[in-house]
């Protein structure tokens, strides 16, 4: 049988698509802009008809109705990262949460430590040899594929066809649905004084030649902002997004300097505007592969001058992130963090940055504290911890005493704080 002839017979409608699912099973969706809106709404709407079915993703990025705490019963969400979508039902205990590094979650679905009984995907259309990309986020999802009873796909001609180990053919496939809703957008963060003052500070430590991971947020993208006169730098990150764009466009970006899939840029997901889903679309410069590939400390870190950019909400005086709770309260997970910032340590001449501003809440309160709030998810441990920058300047940490660790971080606080934070490390023996 033709793979023409393998998709027309796999082709159906979402409602019946949806029927490959069974009571009791766990559909695995990637990352973001990856998850596919028609099947999700038709399992929302068909939720009521199952029983004990689990959704387990990294990042939902629209509410569907299934995330509904009178039905979790039916389906439920499971969070390996929390979002504006799931963050509430998190705090609430009836979304699940399984803590997690990003790298680590295919291995995981290996062994049978996370169920994998279905994969719902978008997916590029197929191509000539019968394969699909899933493109938007490989992920944990193509762990996932291998595992799986049932792969689903939503194919969308908006999907870009990627290379890179993001590939699934047509015959390992059960059901396909078309559609043809745009795929997500997400605009750059909004970067304001504060933002672009950390980003200024990092910036000037990145040399030309370095090999760049850059998360989400504003401060990263105000550092992406100032390195459009850099060069020869080199793209190996968990995301890809317009960010990054914008140091392609630039030719501040080639490649050629990476040890690691040299002359390539290497992402495991993309979240960005309908501009940079174009850009991905066979374009040879660009390969997308598993976060088991993407975020390995040992692979990442085989990159000489490796440089990791990532926020954390609060750190105490030795160096410890508080980056994905509010205290006891989940806001977001792990991600790739660690990951990057064990990366960067292991590469030779590679940095790692942990940024933040140095006050929340209108200045009112420190984000540099003696201590982390009760109860704080440490997401970078004082033991990982190197660079941390705030809009007053840059603490060099990696190496340091537990006294030299205070007075540097005490040193880039709000200098409204600072008094009151060199009053508490004496009172901790700090000082």
């Amino acid at each position: 049988m033709s793979n023409q002839d393998l998709y027309q017979r796999k082709r159906m409608s979402a409602a019946d698509a949806v029927r490959q699912v069974r009571d009791g099973d766990t559909i695995i969706v990637p990352t973001g802009v990856g998850e596919p809106p028609a099947l999700l709404t038709a399992l929302s709407e068909q939720r009521r008809d199952f029983h004990d079915v689990k959704v387990a993703q990294i990042l939902a990025m629209r509410k569907y109705g299934y995330i509904d705490r009178e039905t979790a019963q039916h389906v439920r969400h499971v969070a390996f990262f929390y979002g504006g979508a799931t963050r509430a039902g998190g705090q609430e205990g009836w979304i699940d949460f399984i803590p997690n590094y990003f790298s680590e979650i295919p291995v995981q679905i290996e062994r049978g430590q996370i169920p994998a009984d279905v994969v719902f995907s978008m997916a590029s259309p197929m191509d000539s040899h019968g394969y699909f990309a899933l493109s938007l986020g490989a992920d944990y999802t193509m762990a996932a594929v291998a595992k799986a009873r049932a792969v689903v796909l939503e194919v969308n001609p908006n999907v870009p066809f990627a290379y890179g180990n993001c590939h699934v053919h047509v015959s390992q496939v059960a059901a396909l649905v078309e559609s043809e809703e745009p795929v997500l957008e997400v605009g750059l963060p909004k970067i304001g004084p504060v933002q672009e003052a950390i980003g200024k500070h990092v910036a000037e430590l990145i040399d030309d030649g370095s090999t760049l991971q850059i998360g989400y947020g504003g401060i990263p993208d105000a550092v992406v902002m100032q390195l459009t006169h850099k060069h020869d730098l080199g793209i190996h990150t968990e995301m890809i997004g317009d960010g990054i764009l914008t140091l392609v466009e630039s030719g501040a970006v080639n490649n050629r300097r990476k040890n690691h899939h040299p002359g390539k840029m290497v992402a495991t997901f993309a979240l960005g505007s309908r501009k940079l889903y174009r850009f991905m679309d066979r374009n040879p410069g660009l390969e997308i592969h598993p976060v088991n590939t993407t975020n390995s400390p040992e692979l990442a870190g085989l990159n000489d001058k490796l440089v990791a950019i990532n926020a954390t909400l609060q750190i105490d005086l030795l160096g410890q992130c508080g980056s994905e709770s509010l205290g006891h309260a989940p806001y977001s997970g792990t991600g790739g963090q660690s990951d990057f910032v064990r990366a960067a340590n292991r590469s030779r001449g590679g940095k790692a940055f942990i940024v933040l501003p140095s006050t929340a809440k209108g200045d009112t309160i420190s984000r540099i504290v003696p201590s982390l709030s009760p109860g704080t998810h440490v997401s970078t441990s004082k033991n990982d911890i190197n660079l941390v920058v705030t809009e007053f300047g840059v603490a060099q940490l990696r190496g340091k005493s537990a006294k030299q660790r205070a007075l540097a971080l005490i040193g880039i606080a709000h200098p409204d704080f600072r008094a009151e934070l060199t009053e508490q490390a004496r009172q901790l023996k700090l000082l």
